[in-house]
């Protein structure tokens, strides 16, 4: 706790998941030692990379690899390959594409925003965004007719946050794009498996080092090697805003290691059990459904899906979300999944918690249901009041 008081902090629990913005996850102590070991050195930065490269490679099931600040950044030095290939002059002329394959088709149903928008990332290198199909509809042929002799990568997203139904399945669009000799980059920022989707053929997958990893803040490139060689190379031109540091990469190299010697199914049954407790002691009580949800990406694990009935339950599911992150003094703030709170449900995450940490949450979700119960007036507020004072509170930052 001392690191809260020190620099003015409130300690919070996250049960929203690995969310960049709670800091993604809890840092392994082996991970930490790494970083630690090597901050106080000088090394080359080329042979950690390609230390980095062979550790990638043997767990991804990959050619090659490196890692840079961010999966974001990854995307944008991902597509930047495409379209230079490791050609120094190209690499240095970026983002002018003039001349150069510059479109890059992707769904219009994975065009999301994951605290900043994919098109951006995409553009960022000097690409054109070409969409492909509508929000909840796209086809295979659709993509195939939107390839053309200007198309440089198609980008694949899997995300909770895109579109889970009507859209091209993975297998198909790598086909798609293959046939017509275009390199597929997937966006696998918050994967659990590491080897699926090389394993399907992409050229480029693209992880982040700080979510189910528990490294540092970082991105994960792995592929084919002359891609991510042209990717690397992008250090040299608009990659130089996006590196990473030695400890970042000594950190990621750490996570990578420890990953494959985690005990994944102790992991597993931990959370089996705060899902349990939570389920148990919610599940029934006056507008409140509790059921365990299976992850959307097909990742390993499940979350506690919490919907709210406001007539019953005298408070909406967002009003609820912001009562656990904003207690009365002496309670400590509890942050949920509440991207689709709008639709009266949210989600307790349990993979990131601290020992002991399942009971405060429990308690916190009782207390504020219990308040609402005997609350003089219903505490149910518009929706669109809720997202206004949000947009309102970024924009106040730093005050």
């Amino acid at each position: 706790m001392d690191i809260y008081s020190r620099l003015g902090l409130r300690p919070v629990v996250n049960v929203s998941g690995t969310m960049t913005s709670l800091g993604a996850s809890i840092v392994a102590a082996p991970v930490i030692e790494a970083m630690a070991a090597i901050l106080p050195q000088f090394v080359e930065i080329d042979d950690l990379q390609r230390k980095a490269s062979a550790v990638i490679a043997q767990a991804c099931g990959s050619e090659s690899g490196y890692i840079t600040a961010s999966c974001s950044a990854a995307i944008t030095l991902g597509i930047a390959a495409t379209m230079t290939g490791d050609d120094p002059g190209l690499i240095e002329r970026l983002p002018d594409t003039t001349g150069l394959r510059n479109e890059v088709v992707v769904q219009t149903g994975h065009l999301v925003n994951y605290g900043a928008p994919v098109d951006q990332a995409i553009r960022l290198a000097g690409a054109r965004v070409v969409p492909v199909g509508a929000a909840t509809e796209a086809h295979g042929y659709q993509l195939s007719a939107a390839i053309n002799e200007r198309t440089t990568a198609a980008l694949y997203v899997v995300s909770h946050h895109t579109v889970q139904f009507g859209l091209i399945h993975l297998e198909e669009f790598i086909a798609s794009a293959h046939a017509k000799s275009v390199p597929v980059i997937v966006d696998a920022a918050s994967e659990y498996d590491l080897k699926r989707f090389i394993a399907a053929g992409a050229d480029l997958v693209l992880y982040s080092a700080h979510k189910f990893l528990g490294g540092p803040t970082a991105g994960i490139v792995a592929g084919k090697k002359t891609l991510v060689r042209a990717a690397y190379f992008q250090n040299g031109g608009i990659g130089r805003g996006m590196k990473v540091g030695k400890e970042g990469i000594a950190g990621a190299i750490a996570a990578l290691e420890q990953w494959q010697q985690r005990d994944h199914a102790a992991v597993r049954a931990r959370e089996r059990g705060y899902l349990k407790l939570w389920h148990e002691a919610l599940n029934g009580r006056p507008g409140v459904r509790a059921e365990i949800d299976a992850d959307p990406t097909g990742n390993p694990l499940d979350r506690l899906k919490l919907s709210i009935d406001p007539r019953e339950a005298r408070i909406s599911a967002w009003d609820l979300a912001d009562a656990l992150a904003n207690p009365p003094a002496g309670s400590v703030p509890v942050i949920v999944r509440d991207h689709e709170a709008e639709l009266n449900f949210f989600f307790v995450d349990p993979c990131n918690l601290h020992p002991d940490q399942e009971q405060i949450v429990l308690q916190r979700l009782l207390a504020e249901l219990e308040r609402a119960q005997h609350a003089p007036q219903p505490l149910v507020t518009p929706f669109f009041q809720r997202d206004a004072r949000r947009v309102a509170g970024r924009r106040n930052w730093p005050d």
